[in-house]
Formats: structure tokens, sequence, C-alpha cells
């Protein structure tokens, strides 16, 4: 069945970055830790859309897909989650995610619609995971919290056959408020690499989290 939120070709075009990049048109913006970032300047916004493409040596994709997905693990090991959630409104299913900002910005929240596909595309399995922000009149925003309104993302798993994963993501996101577009740009060159490195040590802690929640399952 068809994902309301997301089109078939979104999903087949995440595919054909993996394996085949496209870059004509964006800027190189940086290379760090295995991982090269492309940028697109947004004139209305004056922020940058990026592309990401990079290996993840010791996490298999299935894992990674896994790691992206579960909420409840994501409280563990990032420390910008403020609150996180799955909710249902008008019959589909949504994201709610509240991060901390440093001090003495404020706090930003989004609500997002998100799906995971595996995917079959030229003989080869990728996990493909769609996000884009929702207004959704049933999570109204809170006092002293900005809500974004303005973010997409995609991102494409598949094996890099050896150990580890192959990966892409296109991210876009707009925080809005008083922060300089300078330093957001700034953030966004040390931020992706640093929160891809965060995900692959989670990614290697996995089996152990599971291990120990079934534990905790059996006991109580």
């Amino acid at each position: 069945m068809t994902d309301l939120a997301f089109k078939d070709s979104d999903f087949e075009l995440a595919c054909k970055e993996l394996e085949e990049p496209q870059t004509e048109g964006w800027e190189f913006f940086t290379e760090s830790h295995g991982v090269t970032i492309y940028r697109m300047y947004n004139e209305k916004s004056g922020l940058y859309e990026y592309k990401v493409y990079g290996i993840l040596d010791d996490v298999l994709p299935d894992v990674c897909a896994q790691v992206y997905m579960d909420l409840e693990y994501r409280k563990k090991w990032d420390s910008y989650v403020n609150e996180l959630y799955e909710t249902e409104a008008m019959g589909r299913k949504y994201i709610y995610w509240h991060v901390n900002y440093p001090w003495p910005m404020s706090h930003r929240d989004y609500v997002y619609a998100r799906s995971l596909r595996e995917m079959d595309y030229n003989g080869k399995k990728i996990w493909v995971v769609m996000a884009k922000s929702e207004k959704v009149a049933s999570i109204p925003e809170k006092d002293g919290v900005i809500r974004v309104e303005d973010y997409i993302q995609s991102c494409a798993l598949t094996t890099d056959g050896k150990c580890g994963s192959k990966a892409y993501m296109r991210y876009y996101d707009d925080p809005k408020g008083s922060i300089p577009t300078w330093l957001i740009n700034w953030g966004a060159k040390t931020g992706v690499p640093g929160f891809l490195t965060m995900m692959q040590a989670a990614c290697r802690k996995y089996p152990e989290y599971l291990r120990e929640k079934q534990a905790q399952v059996q006991l109580s």
C-alpha cells in the first residue's frame, strides 16, 4: 500500500542516489570520517540542503535501519532528545520530537511523518527511510519551543559488500528563530558527521541493548 506522505518515486530516487550519486549542481562542502557532504543553497531561507554519502565500516544496513526507527533506543544514545514518541492523528502515525538546543537558544520541536521500506533495487536490498514535517492540529506548539515546519530527510542503506553499510542521506530543515544562518550552516559541517559517528556507535551497542531489554521483559 502506498504511504500517503510519500510517493513510490521518493523511495526509488533514494535508491538511485545511493548507487549513482547525483551531485550535478551541488557544491562540495566537506569530507570527514569517511563521509562526503554536498550542499545546495536555498535562496528563500538562506540555508543549505545537504546530501551525504559514506560508509559505516562495521555495522550492517538492517541494524542501521532498526536503530534509525527505534525511538526508545534513540532516547538512550542521543543526548539532544528531550522528548520523542509516536502518536496517531486522523488515522495516521506521526513522530513528535523535541530537541534540546544549547543555551541561550530556544528548544525546537518537530512533528513529522516517517516510513521505512525494504527495497529490491537492481538486485540489491536497500533500506530506505523517508521523513518530512507535517502540520497536525492535535499536537499544538508549546510555549518557549519553536516548531520546525520545514523539515525533510531521506536515508538509504545497503551492504558495502563487506561487514558494513553504504549510506546516503539527504537533509534539510529550517529551525527558524533568531539563529544566524552562518551558525546553522557551520553546525551542519560538524553536526552531520558527528551524528553519523554517534549513530554508528549506537548500532554497535544495539544487540546488547536488545538483550538487556529482553531480560527485563522476562523478569517483569
